[in-house]
């Protein structure tokens, strides 16, 4: 019998009949939130997981767990630095992992940032769209080969992607006024983009790339946002939910967020969700451009999808970074 996941399933859930042992597994973004959660889950189906952090100190105290549910299981963890706002950091770190030479199974591009105030990454690239797309674009195209065949690339996006699609004329807003959550939602819509277009490039050799989007959780990506606006977002949302007949919403704990990472990474069928846009722990569905829903309602805009804009910002991507793929 085929096992029905949902918003409420959590890691375990997903994972209780998987045996991970033998398997090799990337997460970047591994020093607080889901990433920990994602590592501690896989490490714990005998995983070998490789994760990824700026920051190696606060990521070791953060991992303890996952090295506690790693020994139990007979699976293992490991640390490795990436700055993905720095693209000298992020090459360093996939030289040395081209280097070891050792293939990965599943690669989870978890780390990012949120809503953040108007700046750059050390190259030059707006903060949001340096860190959450031009870094892991980088990154994950120089480890590809890595990847075994069969193997995923599992992109983290957000329900925030409806704040806005990219815009390839002036991606670090040099002509356009600086709204945060603007900025994050065209980051949001490259992460879905990049993984329909990674798709495209390496479903031949089996290999498939989704996007997902956890869900509303209480971690550090808010950590730049003001309450007051978080505050009323949600007042919003839940006058909107009220209209439609429907319950407040509900924060999902960190276990439930990292649920449809896992599902997509090992347990959904590879060709469903090869391309596409995965939330609560199933394939989401295409919402028209113009039609209005709520913050919170499930679906993913037609933008986020599209072959063509794909396509362009991969080659707007390379320009940015002077680097082909």
């Amino acid at each position: 019998m085929v096992e029905v996941f949902g918003a409420t399933s959590t890691t375990d859930d997903v994972l209780s009949h998987v045996n991970l042992h033998g398997k090799r597994i990337l997460v970047t973004g591994v020093s607080a939130g889901i990433g920990v959660e994602t590592a501690r889950a896989l490490a714990a189906r005998g995983a070998h997981v490789v994760g990824a952090a700026r920051d190696l100190t606060k990521a070791k105290t953060a991992t303890e767990q996952v090295r506690k549910d790693a020994e139990v299981n007979r699976g293992s963890f490991e640390l490795v630095e990436l700055d993905l706002a720095n693209l000298k950091s992020v090459r360093t770190c996939a030289d040395r992992l081209l280097a070891n030479d050792e293939p990965f199974d599943v690669v989870i591009a978890n780390a990012g940032v949120m809503a953040t105030p108007f700046g750059h990454t050390t190259d030059g690239f707006e903060t949001q769209f340096g860190t959450n797309h031009l870094g892991h674009f980088v990154f994950v195209n120089r480890i590809a080969p890595l990847i075994r065949a069969g193997g995923r690339l599992i992109n983290l996006s957000s329900a925030g992607h409806r704040f806005s699609n990219v815009d390839l004329q002036d991606p670090n807003f040099e002509r356009t006024p600086y709204e945060p959550f603007v900025a994050y939602g065209r980051s949001k819509t490259a992460n879905i983009l990049f993984a329909v277009a990674f798709d495209r490039r390496h479903h031949k050799r089996g290999v498939r790339a989704a996007a997902v989007h956890p869900g509303g959780i209480h971690t550090e990506l808010g950590r730049y946002v003001d309450p007051s606006r978080i505050k009323g977002i949600f007042d919003q949302m839940n006058k909107e939910l009220a209209a439609e007949g429907k319950p407040p919403f509900q924060w999902k704990t960190i276990p439930q967020g990292a649920a449809t990472s896992v599902w997509a990474a090992v347990v959904a069928p590879a060709d469903e969700i090869g391309g596409r846009y995965c939330e609560n722990c199933h394939v989401g569905h295409v919402v028209p451009d113009d039609v209005t829903i709520s913050a919170i309602s499930e679906g993913v805009r037609g933008y986020a999808l599209d072959a063509n804009t794909a396509e362009a910002l991969w080659k707007k991507s390379e320009e940015l970074v002077r680097e082909s793929f």
